[in-house]
């Protein structure tokens, strides 16, 4: 049997399903999945949490920056519930990190240059024995730019917002269609745009449209590649 791993890198546009698709595929072949996203939601709830954004949703950079040392971000593993659980200086902050506020400033705090250090070294701790999923938007570009297999996630703007809309229902939070498209439109704005590692497909990713694809059709995609790149790098 073949124990040597390797590293997944998926990235992709916010609501293009990559977590879910990551937590899976980390799931079916036992390895570590890591939500990079999550990490940079937690950040912001503290913000938020301590006062650091301004009437006008400006975050207070200076501060933030200052605050870094005393933000903790870890991951508890799955229960009964089947979620890997993101705690924030220990607190289970799973369900807040997911509301509408926290998503219409996560763009802006991830494109502070500070936060992206800071965390960006911790997930490459993460990575350091390999056996990891880990999604998000700079993974095969500068957490993992040596992954042996980078997918990259993408399916137009209206999909996705008709997806994170039907997430929030869902949850019960009482959202338009129109309020979740401009968010999304938005954070891709930010995301391809921001001037510390941006929003971009590697060079040597393999894009996965998934607008039209079930999640065991995109799943089955994904174990093939997954195999590909493991009989490849772990002969």
């Amino acid at each position: 049997m073949n124990n040597k791993k390797i590293i997944v890198a998926i990235d992709g546009f916010s609501s293009s399903g990559k977590s879910t698709m990551a937590r899976e595929l980390a799931k079916r072949v036992g390895y570590v999945y890591v939500d990079s996203g999550a990490m940079y939601r937690a950040v912001t709830l503290y913000a938020l949490r301590h006062g650091m954004v301004n009437a006008d949703h400006a975050v207070n950079r200076k501060e933030l920056v200052a605050a870094l040392p005393s933000i903790h971000v870890s991951f508890q593993p799955a229960g009964a519930d089947g979620v890997q659980h993101t705690l924030l200086n220990g607190e289970d902050v799973e369900k807040g990190i997911r509301d509408m506020q926290v998503s219409a400033l996560v763009s802006p705090v991830a494109e502070i240059p500070e936060v992206r250090e800071r965390l960006v070294d911790l997930q490459k701790k993460f990575g350091e024995h390999k056996g990891i999923v880990m999604d998000g938007r700079d993974i095969g570009t500068t957490v993992f730019p040596n992954a042996e297999l980078k997918i990259f996630v993408c399916a137009s703007p209206e999909e996705r917002a008709r997806r994170r809309l039907k997430e929030m229902q869902e949850k019960g939070e009482n959202v338009s269609y129109d309020e979740v498209y401009n968010n999304v439109v938005e954070r891709d704005r930010i995301d391809t745009t921001r001037e510390v590692s941006p929003l971009r497909k590697a060079a040597d990713a393999i894009e996965l449209d998934n607008g039209d694809m079930t999640r065991e059709q995109q799943m089955d995609r994904l174990l093939s590649h997954f195999d590909e790149a493991l009989k490849k790098n772990c002969p």
